[in-house]
């Protein structure tokens, strides 16, 4: 049963990394850091810490995440504030904002595989400086030029550098440096006060990773339970990776959930619908 902690000694008060206001989580992400943040379209994401940041508003941030959000929700929200300048990403769609920031020459965004993103922020958890992958070899994410930023000419001012390749056992592979992020912002299903977290389900998704890539990571818990209440094998993520869990109030901001596509079968037909 989840249940807010109440150390009863001053010992077991000073362990806890609960911080229970969102703002002081995130009171020390200053201008110009980089953040890995957990999620994956609408799942998943630390709804909360973004919130709190927005009211914080710390610009020139360089966002390590799947996506960008989409417009008004998730890190949509920091982006139509101007919040971010740079994106590391692998999906950048349904976010029109996003894509009129980038054109525009606004924002910095590389784009690579996500199975890249993914590895490249296991690996800085994980003190792997770089690792070989056979994703990308031959296309501009090995040879260089992909537009980064575009100038407000609409000609490119910033563009990808060529990565080093190698040849393992008659094979090209391509050198992909890990993600180390100042902060790591996630959010889980249960968590307790020594930030031991569990995932549910396709929440699941970035979270752990960049989690583990984040120097400093935070993380807004659904439901918060005292150390000892988790079954050790349930847990998907040790708090050694975790600095500060934020509980989420179930009736406060935060709670909500949306889902980014909703597809709907009408009952006797096979008219199908998807609404936002």
């Amino acid at each position: 049963m989840a249940a807010h902690p109440h150390p009863d000694t001053a010992e077991s008060a000073s362990l806890s990394k609960v911080v229970s206001d969102p703002g002081q989580a995130v009171a020390d992400i200053r201008d110009g850091v980089t953040l890995a943040v957990g999620g994956f379209g609408s799942c998943g994401i630390p709804s909360l810490l973004i919130d709190a940041l927005h009211t914080a508003r710390p610009r020139g941030l360089h966002v390590v995440s799947n996506n960008c959000g989409i417009d008004g929700w998730g890190l949509g929200i920091l982006l139509e504030a101007g919040q971010i300048d740079r994106v590391t990403a692998s999906y950048v769609g349904d976010n029109k904002d996003f894509a009129r920031r980038y054109l525009s020459g606004e924002l910095e965004v590389e784009l690579i595989p996500q199975g890249t993103l993914a590895e490249r922020l296991r690996a800085g958890g994980s003190g792997i400086p770089a690792f070989f992958t056979p994703a990308g070899v031959g296309t501009q994410i090995a040879e260089g030029g992909l537009p980064w930023r575009y100038a407000p000419d609409g000609s490119v001012s910033v563009a990808s550098p060529p990565r080093r390749t190698e040849v393992f056992d008659g094979r090209e592979y391509v050198l992909e440096r890990a993600v180390r992020a100042d902060f790591g912002l996630v959010r889980a299903w249960k968590g307790d006060t020594d930030g031991n977290l569990v995932f549910r389900q396709a929440a699941r998704n970035f979270n752990p990773l960049c989690a583990m890539a984040g120097r400093v990571t935070v993380a807004e818990v659904e439901e918060l339970y005292e150390p000892g209440d988790l079954d050790p094998d349930e847990i998907q993520l040790p708090g050694i990776f975790v600095q500060r869990v934020v509980p989420i109030d179930p009736e406060g901001p935060g709670a909500e959930k949306r889902i980014e596509k909703l597809t709907e079968r009408r009952a006797g037909t096979q008219h199908e619908e998807t609404t936002r």
